[in-house]
């Protein structure tokens, strides 16, 4: 039996968080913070004037978690709203368009936790390849869609649902930075929708956090006029994603010309 986050659910003990190393963790490869850490002030005594001692490892990482992410997050978190449903359009308007470095800032924060399936918005999964391959788990979730952005890696296909009732989207997408998952975009945010018009969806790649994340948060901007920085930050609420940096790119673009036609 596979475990899978409620949306409605704050979490609980059967919650993991993946191991150091892995794509859910803050230090995963494909992008370790660099913590900056700055002695300021000190005092006249002799002592103070030594030179003071290095961090440990975990604590300069936790010094980088508390204090650093603050300042950025004070730009937009008076104008957020962490409710998917709720909000005026003014107010979504007034999100402010963040660097992509602030964006990989922001992903670092908050949960990093990741079950093989959690339910981001109501009836959408986001999972991976393991939680896919499980019939009788979705079955279970009463998945009646999947749209798999992994398609080509690895061996399930809508063939692989057949005599399940489950109608299969499969995107060849891979998960590099100079692969444009654009073309997608729309597509994808079709597909759900009217998977949640008709049923559930589960919406996977191989791990579940860049690719499939990717289109998630796409979908949340296109069909429900979501900013970036508010979509991303519905998302984390239930599960730790870490979309590569070109997919960060692709996504700022979209938001930027979504923004310019709510403009018009």
């Amino acid at each position: 039996m596979f475990i899978h986050q409620p949306f409605s659910s704050g979490g609980g003990s059967s919650r993991k968080t993946w191991p150091t190393g892995s794509a859910c963790h803050p230090r995963s490869e494909q992008g370790k913070p660099q913590p900056s850490l700055r002695t300021v002030g000190g005092s006249s005594s002799r002592r103070d004037l030594q030179a003071p001692r290095r961090p440990s490892r975990p604590h300069r990482y936790a010094l980088w978690v508390s204090a650093a992410p603050m300042a950025f997050l004070s730009r937009f978190s008076r104008n957020g709203t962490r409710s998917p449903s709720r909000g005026s359009r003014e107010e979504r308007s007034n999100h402010p368009i963040l660097s992509v470095f602030e964006l990989e800032r922001l992903l670092y924060t908050g949960k990093t936790a990741c079950n093989h399936a959690d339910e981001v918005w109501p009836g959408l999964y986001l999972g991976d390849q393991d939680i896919a391959a499980n019939r009788r788990e979705l079955a279970h979730l009463r998945i009646t869609h999947i749209l798999n952005a992994s398609h080509s890696k690895w061996r399930g296909g809508a063939e692989y649902y057949e005599g399940t009732g489950i109608r299969y989207l499969g995107i060849e997408a891979h998960d590099s930075p100079s692969f444009d998952m654009s073309p997608y975009f729309y597509p994808a945010a079709d597909f759900i929708h009217q998977a949640l018009n008709e049923g559930r969806i589960l919406v996977h790649c191989a791990v579940g956090v860049s690719r499939s994340a990717t289109l998630v948060l796409a979908y949340l901007m296109i069909r429900h006029h979501m900013p970036l920085v508010e979509a991303i930050k519905t998302v984390k609420d239930h599960r730790g994603i870490i979309p590569n940096r070109g997919f960060l790119r692709q996504l700022v673009a979209l938001d930027n010309a979504l923004r310019l036609k709510r403009s018009s």
